[in-house]
């Protein structure tokens, strides 16, 4: 393991995504940022332009740690390659998998993009499908209900549908997508047209799914401000859950709780789309494991998502070498990344006291988008956290599930998430997204091609604000945009 650190210095120093030292460095806050204009406190970034401005660090970083974030970067940016090469420390790639770096999926570190209907071959290159069914005995019912498991994975295709492999091994199959239109009419006489995917696994490799498979589509989110979300403190999500909607505002926001490995108990979670993952590190680690087919310490299977029914997929070199833990990304690999995600900074907001921009905020607050995405959190004084240690920020959710309709549903329940219910993902950075990815989508699939088409697949608990919204004078529609697309 020595000699794993000076290559990764080496690799980190070179031409690979470092620029002058000089040149990254911000102004530094002298005290601490309470303003909506910087979303993550004196993290922010403090500028927004270009279609990098999500791969920034946090601003109160010390110079000394930025090299760790650099690395983390590097191995971020690293593309795995197939068991065994003479290069121990990047092979362990798959063997299936859907992506051979996490910045594969997490373009310049922003939305991913679905499908695209045009071009199928190219496969579901930022998003992918999970997969589970329901439990079929009773120990699996069991572990499911005390939480040991949050889903079922399908028994021959695992808990992801992987379309890519290394040679030799069979892809799971393809992804492709299709959409139905759906015309919602707008106060104003303005209509604005929907579209409802419908996902299909084509080019089957391993034989018919099971027939109760249930499935989920999952676009790769953004990647800024995930140390200061982790930071925020299980009592404030507590506080603002509603499971029983005791104060009869129709909002019932309730806390996931979901396994935590490294614990080995469950915990609140609150990464994820349905908040599945209790840790960024969990996060993480899972990704590696069923998006890159990589072993970690939480999850140690050279094999992946490979079931016992893709025989060669097991029975495929893997990367585990005891020189590394036996792992493909061992420790260091996952302690410098999950300091690189902790540390993504969201970026100072250009506009924010632009008078539509400042009206539009006073619209989002008056028809209940607030009661959701929570503004503002004060986070507590953290000694293993420096840089999100007491700051105050602005992340615009409750991190809470909430039964989002059946137009949003997908059926398929995570922990104690339903198939109905899902995270409110955090606004910051909304309308920077276009800028790092022309083709990035919004909601969970990417079915929104803009933030207002995302506002109008509102359903369950937000169907009042999402009336409110279709009944707006356009020049009000306009300036609530006007805020979305601010932060």
């Amino acid at each position: 393991m020595k000699r794993f650190v000076p290559a990764l210095r080496h690799l980190a120093l070179s031409g690979l995504a470092v620029m002058t030292v000089s040149a990254l460095i911000p102004t530094a806050f002298a005290q601490q940022v309470d303003n909506p204009a910087f979303p993550g406190g004196n993290t922010s970034w403090p500028n927004a332009d270009g279609r990098n401005v999500f791969t920034h660090y946090s601003a109160n970083m010390t110079f000394e740690k930025r090299l760790d974030f650099k690395l983390g970067e590097a191995l971020f940016q690293r593309l795995w390659v197939t068991a065994p090469t003479r290069t121990k420390t990047a092979d362990g790639l798959g063997p299936l998998f859907n992506s051979r770096a996490c910045n594969g999926c997490h373009i310049r570190n922003g939305r991913g993009h679905p499908v695209d209907v045009n071009n199928p071959e190219e496969g579901a290159t930022s998003m992918l499908l999970r997969l589970s069914i329901p439990p079929q005995t009773a120990g699996q019912l069991r572990d499911h209900l005390d939480g040991e498991i949050a889903a079922i994975p399908e028994p021959v295709y695992g808990g992801q549908f992987q379309d890519f492999s290394v040679p030799g091994i069979h892809a799971e199959g393809r992804v492709k997508v299709t959409y139905q239109n759906i015309n919602i009419d707008l106060a104003g006489g303005e209509t604005v047209t929907l579209q409802q995917p419908d996902y299909q696994m084509t080019d089957l490799a391993y034989g018919p799914l099971h027939p109760d498979v249930m499935v989920s589509p999952r676009l790769a989110p953004p990647m800024i401000g995930l140390g200061l979300l982790e930071a925020i403190p299980d009592e404030l999500l507590l506080a603002r859950a509603d499971p029983q909607d005791a104060d009869g505002d129709g909002i019932s926001g309730r806390v996931n709780h979901v396994w935590d490995i490294a614990k080995g108990q469950l915990a609140i979670g609150r990464f994820g789309w349905k908040a599945g993952m209790p840790s960024l590190d969990q996060q993480n680690q899972n990704a590696f494991q069923f998006d890159v087919g990589l072993s970690t310490p939480l999850y140690p299977d050279g094999s992946g998502d490979c079931t016992s029914a893709q025989t060669a997929c097991l029975n495929a070199p893997n990367g585990n070498d005891p020189e590394f833990e036996n792992l493909e990304a061992h420790s260091q690999v996952t302690d410098l990344v999950l300091y690189y995600t902790r540390n993504l900074a969201p970026p100072v907001r250009t506009n924010a006291d632009d008078a539509d921009v400042v009206a539009g905020q006073k619209i989002f607050d008056s028809i209940g988008c607030a009661s959701c995405h929570t503004p503002r959190y004060q986070l507590p004084e953290r000694r293993d956290m420096t840089e999100q240690s007491g700051q105050v920020i602005w992340p615009y959710s409750d991190l809470l599930l909430h039964d989002m309709g059946e137009g949003l549903a997908d059926h398929r329940p995570e922990a104690q998430a339903s198939g109905r219910e899902w995270r409110t993902p955090p606004l910051w950075g909304l309308g920077l997204a276009k800028q790092i990815d022309p083709r990035a989508g919004f909601l969970h699939d990417g079915r929104a091609r803009t933030i207002l088409e995302a506002v109008l697949w509102h359903g369950g608990e937000a169907e009042p604000a999402r009336h409110s919204v279709t009944m707006l004078p356009p020049s009000e529609r306009r300036k609530l945009l006007a805020f979305l697309k601010s932060l």
